[in-house]
């Protein structure tokens, strides 16, 4: 696998307060590579599923490569509608194994969403673990079974605020050898 360049995270929509710098300054820490982040603009009604009043996150996903990601780095595109994969009811993001981009979507997040106050501290470090997760795919790490690593399975928001946004050790070491 050719070594990365950098990591482009995109916004499609508007996430308030630039979420997306102030998350790339983590992500670059976490993967020690350049983040660059910008806005992207793309049409997301036709990955709507109206049986399913969500969006198709494998469509979006291979749309996002097709159109925004390049060959010499990772690219994260940011979403703000509730994304689905046939087997799945929801999920938080999608990534291609080993591959060049991810997607997140910042949907289900909030506290708000769960009756709860909202907490902008809570929703930014439940993207950021979600970006560090969809981007450790990328690089080829699987889902991991220490709960406190970042790459541990999150089913529930519950379960993104009970891990770390960091790699656990093996997890570092796998990754150190991917890039």
């Amino acid at each position: 696998m050719m070594k990365p360049e950098h990591i482009t995270l995109i916004s499609f929509g508007y996430f308030g307060d630039n979420l997306p710098v102030k998350i790339g300054h983590d992500i670059e820490s976490e993967f020690l590579i350049p983040v660059t982040t910008k806005e992207g603009h793309l049409d997301v009604s036709e990955f709507y599923n109206s049986t399913r009043n969500q969006y198709d996150g494998n469509l979006l996903l291979k749309e996002v490569e097709n159109r925004f990601a390049a060959n010499t780095h990772k690219t994260l595109a940011l979403f703000n509608v509730d994304l689905f994969i046939p087997i799945l009811t929801y999920i938080f993001g999608q990534a291609f194994l080993k591959g060049r981009c991810a997607i997140v979507s910042v949907y289900r997040l909030r506290n708000e969403r769960y009756g709860i106050p909202s907490d902008e501290v809570v929703f930014q470090e439940r993207v950021l673990k979600e970006v560090i997760h969809e981007l450790g795919h990328t690089f080829g790490l699987i889902h991991c079974m220490d709960p406190g690593c970042v790459m541990h399975s999150s089913t529930y928001v519950e379960d993104i605020d009970q891990k770390s946004r960091h790699f656990c050790g093996k997890c570092k070491t796998e990754l150190k050898h991917a890039k």
